[in-house]
């Protein structure tokens, strides 16, 4: 079954989507994107998503071709022109064609395309995953551009050593955030993730809030070292939302089955999504 996707003024079926080859989001990897899920087909904090999407632009100087508003009625009337029960909505902002194939026109384009969700594997949440560490050094990491390399090289990684995920780790040793998921560990009651140079995750600030009635919530670095030594390590995503850490690498977190902070956070958002989804 195909999906309806918005493509820079028109919706068209997903097998028939596309742009002039000579855009730069194909040229030079110049664009930006959100993405979000649906909870009682509601995109979940949509104008968080947009104010997101919106600086994503501002920090690669890129105007979007449209106002917030404009994207915001365009996502749900793609919304509506699906019939998914559950979906995931994807809101990319592309760099537009160029005379000189690399200078900017100003011809942004947008695109929205909204796709069937699907379940993640209930042993993630059972059991915990294992994630693995990958050193490199990013630019823009608080942009969320279209330029995945570095991600994708990193999950190959992952995946050759059966791990869900890579954290990144900078030349300080810090531990910073996945591929595509912000990082959270507990030392005891007390609840660290890191805050700089890292994607402002819209989960991740759900969870901050759920927690912070709870637990001691530290927004802070947090060393690869210390990282090993938690008592519980958790990543988060739209699509994940709060996933238990049993491995890293090739060392078992604490007990090596979800702890009790953890399970607590993610009974949490659980409610909090029904919530969302009836309100």
């Amino acid at each position: 079954m195909s999906s309806i996707f918005y493509i820079d003024g028109e919706f068209v079926r997903s097998d028939d989507a596309s742009i002039p080859a000579n855009d730069l989001a194909i040229l030079r990897g110049y664009g930006v994107f959100d993405f979000m899920r649906t909870y009682g087909g509601k995109p979940f904090h949509l104008d968080w998503h947009l104010k997101r999407l919106e600086r994503s632009a501002r920090l690669i100087d890129l105007d979007l071709p449209v106002s917030l508003d404009d994207i915001r009625g365009i996502t749900l009337e793609t919304l509506a022109h699906n019939h998914y029960p559950e979906a995931n909505v994807r809101i990319v902002v592309t760099g537009g064609t160029s005379d000189d194939n690399i200078t900017p026109n100003g011809g942004a384009r947008l695109l929205v395309m909204v796709t069937p969700w699907k379940p993640l594997p209930a042993s993630w949440y059972e059991d915990g995953i294992k994630i693995i560490t990958h050193h490199t050094d990013r630019y823009l990491p608080e942009a969320k551009t279209i330029n995945y390399i570095p991600a994708i090289l990193a999950l190959k990684k992952a995946r050759q050593q059966n791990a869900v995920d890579a954290i990144y780790i900078d030349g300080a040793g810090h531990a910073l955030e996945g591929t595509t998921t912000n990082l959270f560990a507990f030392f005891g009651d007390r609840l660290v993730t890191p805050g700089q140079n890292v994607l402002l995750g819209i989960t991740r600030q759900t969870i901050l809030d759920l927690a912070s009635d709870r637990f001691q919530v530290e927004v802070t670095d947090l060393l690869l070292a210390d990282l090993r030594k938690a008592d519980e390590v958790f990543i988060s995503s739209s699509n994940k939302e709060v996933c238990p850490v049993r491995q890293i690498d090739d060392q078992i977190v604490a007990t090596g089955v979800p702890g009790p902070n953890t399970h607590f956070l993610m009974e949490q958002f659980a409610k909090m999504s029904v919530a969302y989804a009836q309100s």
